[in-house]
């Protein structure tokens, strides 16, 4: 079986050499264009294998298309993939087109899947592998896997220590089903449907009048990006890393009750935060301890 693998970062490059390990004869890599300089991973690996690239800006450029004529892939593998794929490619390969999505579909529909899903607080997510149509996620679903979601963790740990690892094993168990003749074509519940605009920053403000939960998954679900947003001394600060306390106070939400030697408490609605890492506006992001070292932050600031 032929495959034209689409994909892109350290994803597309697992899960390229996930189906080399596993035999399977992958014929054309497609990944977004790099400085010949500095090539991703994904370009070396395939490169070193004696795999044709091709990097189009636009899956849509006539490139794409002649590549297809040229390699004739039996199924495409969606590994990562941003860009919007013309319907004629996806249906190009007579095996057709496999993609990866890191949700339960179908909820958490779009491209801030991760973020959302912690954000609202869950407890339980996890990832499809599904046949794309001309939807946004809605093709019928081949796999998925459940994951669960700790109360301490963020967007990026989720991804990287969960939805990561397991996605690329079941992209490959995908492959060898659809290879069997074995695949799954399970149509989705619209009734169950939940779709959700990108987690920008225009989506991301704190409003320190909910409750300490919320807040927290907020900060966490925007964590690494686009970060979760405040303002502290008429400037813009945003927060990453922090623990949710119990800690029984009467002070006015976003206030620093106290420095401590691993972090900024911070005043919640029925709790308090332990911040341990912030970005003010215009700098890096940087330890709390750092930040309190510095001496930019007293008892008694508040974050609004």
């Amino acid at each position: 079986m032929r495959i034209a693998l689409m994909g892109q970062a350290a994803f597309g490059e697992k899960v390229l050499a996930a189906l080399m390990e596993a035999g399977e004869q992958v014929v054309v890599v497609f990944c977004p264009p790099d400085p010949p300089e500095k090539p991703s991973g994904l370009r070396l690996l395939a490169e070193g294998n004696h795999i044709p690239v091709v990097q189009p800006r636009k899956m849509r450029d006539p490139e794409v298309s002649e590549a297809f004529d040229r390699f004739r892939p039996d199924l495409n593998v969606m590994a990562f993939v941003t860009d919007i794929v013309p319907q004629r490619i996806l249906d190009a390969p007579p095996l057709g087109s496999i993609q990866y999505h890191p949700s339960l579909l179908p909820r958490h529909r779009g491209g801030s899947a991760i973020n959302w899903a912690i954000i609202m607080g869950e407890t339980v997510t996890g990832l499809s592998i599904f046949f794309p149509d001309k939807g946004i996620d809605t093709g019928p679903v081949l796999l998925q896997k459940e994951v669960t979601i700790a109360a301490d963790d963020t967007t990026g740990s989720l991804y990287f220590k969960k939805l990561f690892p397991l996605g690329v094993q079941a992209l490959v168990e995908a492959v060898q089903l659809v290879r069997e003749g074995k695949a799954p074509r399970l149509v989705q519940d619209e009734s169950q449907a939940t779709y959700e605009l990108l987690c920008t920053e225009e989506r991301t403000a704190i409003d320190w009048s909910q409750p300490v939960g919320q807040v927290y998954n907020l900060i966490r679900g925007a964590n690494p990006q686009p970060g979760a947003h405040t303002e502290l001394n008429g400037a813009r600060v945003k927060l990453f890393d922090c623990r949710k306390l119990e800690y029984a106070h009467d002070r006015t939400p976003g206030e620093v009750l106290e420095i401590r030697a691993d972090g900024v408490l911070l005043a919640a609605q029925g709790g308090a935060l332990l911040l341990q890492r912030l970005q003010p506006a215009g700098e890096g992001k940087i330890n709390a301890v750092d930040f309190i070292a510095a001496g930019r932050i007293k008892p008694g600031d508040r974050f609004i």
